[in-house]
């Protein structure tokens, strides 16, 4: 299985891109993980809330195939323990989905059309977190679970 995480709007803190490819290093010893990060919309103050979700939706879905298992990072989806996650992971590998993408959004979320889209969407907390934070933290727990997966000794309880 090969993991595509996309995300809208560039890391503009070197220190969190040290991070988020650190563990992007890490989770590559265990899966094949792109990180896609799309510009972000152009002319955004000129548009509604709406319209700009709508214009993401459009540049997302250029980078996701009919056969692709995805996910969507928000605030209302499900929220998992480490080990719940862990055993999320293992259930879609064992579906034999050839590509999981996870999708980080905007600074307004996804609109109705484009969640209806997704096979389910991913709560990592009930806080809310800049888009570039989320990044390193979903990298993390990506790593987290792999390393669960394959009992080693990152995660402890």
């Amino acid at each position: 299985m090969r993991i595509k995480i996309i995300a809208v709007g560039k890391t503009d803190q070197p220190e969190l891109q040290q991070l988020i490819d650190l563990y992007l290093k890490r989770l590559a010893f265990y899966v094949k993980i792109e990180l896609l990060v799309l510009n972000d919309v152009k002319n955004s103050k000129n548009l509604s809330n709406f319209d700009q979700m709508n214009k993401e939706a459009e540049l997302i879905s250029k980078h996701i195939q009919k056969s692709d298992m995805v996910f969507i990072l928000d605030e209302k989806g499900k929220e998992y323990s480490s080990k719940g996650f862990a055993q999320q992971l293992q259930k879609v590998m064992n579906m034999g989905t050839k590509q999981l993408v996870l999708i980080i959004g905007g600074p307004y979320g996804f609109s109705q059309n484009f969640k209806k889209k997704a096979n389910g969407s991913i709560s990592l907390s009930k806080l809310t977190f800049s888009h570039q934070m989320v990044r390193l933290f979903l990298v993390e727990q990506l790593y987290r679970g792999y390393s669960i997966l394959n009992n080693q000794p990152y995660h402890h309880e």
